[in-house]
């Protein structure tokens, strides 16, 4: 199963934008270690050219990275951030979120479970529906397939979720037309 993690960063600073349009400087953390990083990095330095948005990149690949890159976001003056897809990131929701409220900065995050933690937006492949396909390979293996004949196969289900309360709390209005378009807004 493949998530695309690379190759929705544009995507993601677009809507940022939509969210937070007078955002100038974007900052966008990513973990250097995870292998993606560069496809991730290369997919937002082209999204920001192209839509005139000065880019902040920070590494972090340790909690203490993860404080460290929103002190500097926070100094720097950055207008929203942009988290990339990675495992140590999801395993430190409540974190992100925290220092995303704590410096007030508009976030984008991978994963509805951020969203759903308190974070501003998020979009990203859903993992449920991710979970449910690979639940069916293993029916399938358990019948007798074998998993080299199994293809690979990518999410197709991917989710826009937008936290009203959030927003409010940020000042951000949210537009109506992203309010529809989202697969849930949380009040």
């Amino acid at each position: 199963m493949t998530f695309l993690v690379q190759t929705l960063g544009a995507k993601r600073l677009e809507l940022l934008r939509e969210l937070v349009p007078s955002a100038t400087v974007i900052g966008f953390l990513i973990n250097p270690r995870n292998p993606t990083s560069e496809a991730q990095t290369r997919d937002v330095e082209a999204a920001a050219r192209a839509r005139g948005v000065e880019l902040m990149i920070l590494n972090a690949s340790s909690e203490r990275d993860i404080d460290a890159a929103f002190t500097s976001f926070a100094q720097r003056r950055v207008n929203a951030v942009i988290i990339g897809g990675d495992s140590l990131f999801v395993s430190r929701p409540d974190q992100l979120v925290g220092l995303a409220a704590r410096h007030a900065l508009p976030a984008i995050y991978f994963l509805r479970e951020f969203a759903d933690a308190g974070g501003l937006i998020s979009y990203g492949a859903s993992i449920s529906d991710a979970y449910r396909v690979a639940g069916g390979y293993v029916g399938r293996i358990l019948k007798g397939e074998k998993p080299a004949d199994l293809p690979v196969q990518q999410t197709v289900k991917f989710e826009l979720v937008i936290n009203l309360k959030t927003a409010r709390a940020l000042g951000l209005p949210v537009p109506l037309n992203m309010q529809v378009a989202a697969d849930e807004v949380i009040e």
